[in-house]
């Protein structure tokens, strides 16, 4: 969404020509352009930017092996400690944890400068909103998103898509429950929330800023194949319109935590006895 705050020209800062007994406190103001868009490139280099790199080559070693894409499978969620519960039971709880650190680095780049997490629509100022929008989006994209893996899997246009390769501990359903929450919140508060907003402030159409966050998103998900590719592109394209159409994220968040919550979960119980799902 567009923002009616935009950034000044970098210059120099000057001093305050006014004495202390005539000066009046104001607001920080907004970064200039260029810091902002340092920024935006700080922040998805040490998250979703970096992501979009790994999966870009790990796409390249796949199509450039002898086998097919659909012989190739894409584990999400991964033992970290083979045979040591306890272990890899830590392992998990830290991937979940650092993964939520770059959402910490945003939540203070809007603070810096005097905005916050709700400037985005991450808050709980409207919980039934959030909750009923959110699981609208979670059928209608997940069913959708479903449908595209199925069908450009039999293309061999897709890998295989483990979603869960945890080995049967007693701790595993909340662990993927967890990764969902942070798969979504991650996700959705910077490259919609905050990646949206500060497009805005630098001067973006509304439009342009949702593209570019819909490309992104999809080339971070390319290691799973053309077909998930174009998924996600979709996924982003209806995201970023509800974001600009209500100026939430939290309803995104919820969406995309039950879209995994049910793919993570659901690999546990119907994988092998579904003969359409792909194993």
């Amino acid at each position: 969404m567009h923002s009616d705050r935009r950034p000044p020209e970098d210059t120099p800062a000057a001093g305050d020509a006014r004495t202390p007994d005539t000066a009046r406190p104001t607001a920080p103001a907004l970064p200039g352009a260029t810091t902002l868009r340092w920024e935006i490139v700080c922040l998805l280099a040490l998250s979703l930017g970096a992501s979009a790199v790994s999966a870009v080559i790990s796409f390249l070693g796949v199509l450039t092996a002898p086998e097919s894409l659909a012989e190739h499978t894409a584990s999400l969620v991964r033992p970290q400690a083979d045979q040591r519960p306890w272990l890899d039971l830590s392992w998990q709880l830290y991937r979940v944890a650092v993964g939520l650190a770059p959402v910490l680095l945003a939540g203070y780049l809007l603070h810096r400068s005097a905005e916050s997490m709700r400037t985005i629509g991450f808050d709980l100022r409207r919980p039934w909103f959030d909750l009923r929008s959110g699981t609208v989006l979670a059928a209608l994209i997940g069913a959708g998103g479903l449908a595209v893996y199925v069908v450009s899997w039999r293309l061999g246009m897709t890998v295989t898509i483990a979603p869960s390769a945890l080995e049967g501990n007693w701790w595993d359903v909340p662990v993927l429950v967890l990764q969902a929450a942070k798969n979504g919140i991650l996700e959705e508060v910077i490259v919609v929330g905050y990646l949206l907003h500060r497009l805005g402030q630098l001067g973006w159409t509304p439009w342009k800023a949702v593209v570019a966050s819909s490309v992104l998103r999809a080339f971070y998900h390319l290691y799973q194949g053309v077909g998930m590719f174009f998924g996600n592109l979709v996924m982003g394209l209806v995201f970023g319109w509800f974001y600009h159409r209500y100026g939430r994220v939290m309803p995104l968040v919820v969406a995309h935590t039950v879209i995994d919550i049910v793919a993570f979960v659901g690999s546990v119980y119907l994988v092998g006895r579904l003969d359409w799902l792909p194993s």
